[in-house]
């Protein structure tokens, strides 16, 4: 839900106030978003120009303060900026806020019609930086409600504030410790703590132990096992490795209910395999493809650029690892996971073993990844990392395509094509970004790198 600010400014034309509330309470109605605003008889017209009309503006929007997601700020005519930023004050929601001003007819520019809202948006975006309220802006500087582009807007702005507000207070869980191989994984859980961003702790030996106790006719260890068969093939994995699924998978949902988490990362390597005798990964991709992401390797910063993606996409999410050159082309590459892939993400998928750590562990303790080729379109990518050397969040996304070229190999896997590729490889291994990235396929960037770096104030590259 957005909250609706109409500004005003008593010796422009007001009638433009009128029309212009209508316009843009049509336009979000037709694209799916709920709004709330001043009724027309609360003020004159429903828009806010006075020290009072921003105290009424204000307490409404107090009062919807757990539905407002973002407030649009529009500017029929030049608008009252201290009005809107009054009511911005004193309504204190901490949310987006989308600055957008109305295009000028010129044919209609005498006194009567001039909207002067191209004046009016810098003078209303000067008073929000001198009150400290971040804000967001549409792509161009006037935009007729109609305009495709404004509509575009809207939805850019509507994943932004999905994004901040998922990640207020939200809570994920990491199952086991940090592989012992894998440095890379390391983050701050008080990095992650000071943007809201709590972590829950669980030893792979409680898991397991919480396992143990269970009976293989109980009604949650059935129910998990008759899901884990209707998501995937499972045709030639044995049943003792299913009912081994389905038991750690109930294990993981009590745990995920008790804490009240929305995603999880979990160790893998290869304690799992070597003492429990499978790999967690279909039931991972069950939970990504489910909308609560699940990281692998026990990667918690890889898992909030999951959660991030999800939050802006409203799809799933999945982690991989950058992997493989493709041929000699500087501009694509491969990547991969074993895979816990969501099964939204290919065309084909089936379960299988892991190959890797089958040569380490026997492939009787490997079954239950999912394999198969990412089908081709667009996705966004994102990382992000806890940089603890300098006390701060730091994140790069960007935007590329899933292409139609396979390969002879196993595992999840997927040809990438991304613009000037190479540029992006040496940044992430100058600022020593981590092998994972995150991945979601939808575009999104644009919305990702204005919640993270407007909003949530973490270091955003944003790659082109």
């Amino acid at each position: 839900m957005l909250g609706i600010i109409v500004g005003n400014r008593g010796f422009f034309p007001a009638h433009l106030c009128e029309s212009g509330r209508r316009d843009i309470l049509r336009v979000l109605e037709e694209e799916g978003i709920k709004s709330v605003t001043l009724p027309p008889d609360a003020t004159k017209f429903g828009a806010v120009e006075s020290l009072s009309d921003a105290q009424k503006c204000a307490d409404l929007f107090k009062a919807h303060r757990d539905e407002i997601d973002g407030i649009l700020v529009t500017l029929p005519n030049f608008g009252d900026e201290r009005a809107v930023a009054n009511t911005l004050r004193w309504a204190n929601l901490d949310v987006p806020v989308l600055i957008h001003a109305f295009n000028d007819d010129a044919g209609k520019m005498t006194i009567r019609d001039r909207r002067d809202s191209f004046c009016g948006k810098m003078s209303v975006c000067n008073n929000l930086r001198q009150y400290g309220i971040p804000y967001s802006l549409t792509r161009l500087h006037t935009m007729a409600p109609d305009n495709p582009d404004f509509r575009a807007d809207l939805r850019r702005f509507a994943a932004t504030c999905n994004v901040v507000r998922r990640l207020k207070n939200a809570r994920i869980g990491a199952i086991g410790a940090r592989p012992a191989a894998f440095n890379t994984v390391r983050y701050s859980e008080k990095l992650l703590e000071a943007s809201g961003i709590t972590v829950e702790t669980l030893d792979l030996s409680e898991a397991l132990g919480w396992v143990r106790k269970m009976k293989d006719d109980e009604r949650e260890v059935q129910d998990k096992l008759g899901a884990i068969q209707g998501y995937t093939s499972v045709a030639g994995i044995p049943k003792e490795s299913l009912m081994k699924m389905a038991k750690l998978g109930v294990a993981i949902d009590r745990w995920v209910k008790d804490k009240q988490l929305s995603a999880t990362a979990i160790q893998c390597w290869t304690a799992l395999e070597e003492f429990y005798g499978v790999v967690p990964c279909t039931l991972m991709s069950m939970m990504s493809n489910n909308l609560m992401p699940s990281a692998c390797e026990t990667d918690i910063a890889g898992l909030v650029g999951m959660y991030i993606l999800q939050a802006a996409s409203r799809s799933p999410a999945a982690l991989l690892d950058w992997n493989n050159n493709f041929s000699t082309d500087p501009n694509k590459g491969v990547v991969f996971h074993c895979s816990n892939l969501p099964k939204a993400f290919f065309g084909e998928q089936k379960m299988d073993y892991q190959e890797i750590i089958a040569g380490t562990v026997g492939k009787e303790n490997t079954y239950g990844t999912i394999v198969g080729r990412i089908s081709p379109g667009p996705f966004t990518y994102c990382r992000v990392s806890t940089d603890d050397l300098c006390g701060k969040m730091s994140s790069y996304v960007g935007e590329g395509r899933f292409t139609e070229e396979k390969l002879d190999t196993f595992g999840g896997y997927g040809v990438i094509e991304l613009p000037n590729f190479q540029k992006l490889l040496q940044f992430i291994c100058k600022n020593g970004y981590e092998h994972h990235v995150a991945a979601t396929k939808a575009s999104v960037g644009d919305a990702i790198e204005d919640a993270l770096s407007t909003y949530l104030r973490w270091d955003v590259y944003h790659h082109r």
